[in-house]
């Protein structure tokens, strides 16, 4: 505690008096008899000494100890921290305030040591503390709280795609405030369950910063970007894309499909061959000629011509005739014929996601599909005339060559997008 020396000086000299009081009469009455002069050097001699003792009435001011402790000191941007400042000291009496400022322009006023703060932007902040005791003393400390920026995401991409699109997911802007290095981790379909663990929502899809979004069908897709930086802070977006259907105009084209085929068969063979003849068309008529080469020698050849489409349910089957009259020169056939397989489609403006989709739509309306699926043709040469007529001869005529024409009515759409 600090004293006034000249206060000290001073009531030690007016003790010194009040204890012999006739000295001090007598001094009283010396005085009276002095000159005015010496009076008056008294009291200026005296006074200064005086001045200073009403100091012993104040009392003195004692300064507290400050103490702050921060959890955690390391955090998130949009994170809380933590001030305790209970085991500051008042050194006397008791602390009556606390004054808090976090660093970031936001200040506090408590009456306890304990309070916390959140920090919503990145950065490193000194948060102080100023403490008062009742007294009117205080002190202050500081502390640093380091706050890491999340990574700032900034996706650029279509919000309307049409229904086949491959649209970029542009990334590349997305940056760490702290300068460190980020991942991505894309969720490309929450749709879609890419990894199969049960959940749509956490597949990773693409770690790349501009993926390519494959979309097959119309709708919404939605999904999400996570980017992690260094010190493993996460920042998530989600997005999401309306897919269009399209449109197109269809009209149908009639064309004629050819096939032909040629070959040897001795009496009793079979030929075979299985082909589609109604991939991408629908089917309306058909025209199937077998021809054989004529013999000169009366009767003809007789083989069997067979066709079959099971998809469709449908078996026919015709054999060679020819006439009796060799001078008419025919050679022996056979023909099956079949029309108004399928109706005629109408053109107009369809929807449809794709091109693709919209042709398995038109080749598969109802009652337009028959004639779908593989077709079987078979030729069975079952007697080839004339036999020898002496036994033990070669029989001069085993068999024969043969020519099949089949011909199809097919009508073909026509797809333009518009």
């Amino acid at each position: 505690m600090k004293q006034n020396s000249h206060c000290f000086y001073s009531g030690e000299g007016y003790r010194q008096k009040g204890a012999n009081s006739a000295t001090t009469m007598q001094g009283r009455a010396m005085m009276r008899r002095k000159p005015l002069r010496s009076a008056l050097f008294v009291l200026l001699f005296i006074a200064p000494m005086l001045s200073g003792c009403t100091s012993l009435l104040e009392a003195p001011t004692v300064d507290p100890r400050a103490d702050m402790r921060a959890y955690p000191e390391n955090i998130e941007s949009g994170e809380t921290v933590t001030f305790d400042a209970r085991e500051s000291d008042p050194i006397e009496g008791v602390i009556v305030e606390f004054h808090w400022d976090f660093g970031d322009g936001n200040n506090s006023e408590t009456i306890v040591g304990f309070t916390s703060h959140r920090y919503a932007s990145w950065g490193t902040f000194v948060v102080s503390l100023t403490v008062v005791n009742d007294q009117g003393g205080e002190d202050s400390t500081s502390t640093q709280i380091s706050v890491n920026g999340a990574p700032q995401i900034n996706i650029e991409m279509p919000t309307i795609v049409k229904s086949g699109d491959t649209p970029i997911l542009d990334a590349s802007r997305t940056f760490d405030p702290e300068g460190g290095a980020i991942d991505f981790s894309w969720d490309l379909n929450w749709g879609e369950d890419s990894d199969g663990d049960g959940d749509p929502r956490n597949d990773v899809d693409s770690t790349n910063r501009t993926p390519l979004l494959t979309t097959n069908s119309s709708g919404n897709i939605s999904g999400a970007l996570t980017v992690t930086d260094d010190r493993d802070s996460t920042s998530i977006e989600y997005w999401s894309i309306e897919v269009l259907t399209r449109t197109w105009k269809v009209e149908w084209l009639e064309e004629t499909l050819e096939l032909s085929w040629e070959g040897y068969l001795d009496q009793g063979e079979t030929w075979e061959r299985m082909h589609l003849p109604g991939e991408g068309v629908i089917l309306v008529n058909l025209d199937s000629f077998l021809e054989l080469d004529r013999d000169w020698v009366e009767p003809q050849d007789n083989f069997t011509l067979r066709v079959a489409v099971p998809n469709s349910g449908w078996y026919a089957d015709a054999s060679t005739t020819s006439n009796s009259n060799i001078t008419s020169n025919e050679n022996a056939s056979a023909s099956v014929e079949k029309s108004g397989m399928n109706p005629v489609p109408s053109g107009g403006e369809f929807s449809a996601d794709s091109e693709e989709i919209l042709l398995l739509q038109l080749l598969n309306a109802p009652g337009s599909r028959f004639g779908q699926g593989e077709w079987t043709w078979r030729i069975f040469a079952e007697e080839a005339d004339p036999d020898s007529q002496i036994a033990g001869l070669p029989d001069p005529d085993p068999g024969n060559d043969w020519h099949l024409t089949v011909t199809f009515t097919v009508l073909s759409p026509q797809i333009i997008e518009v």
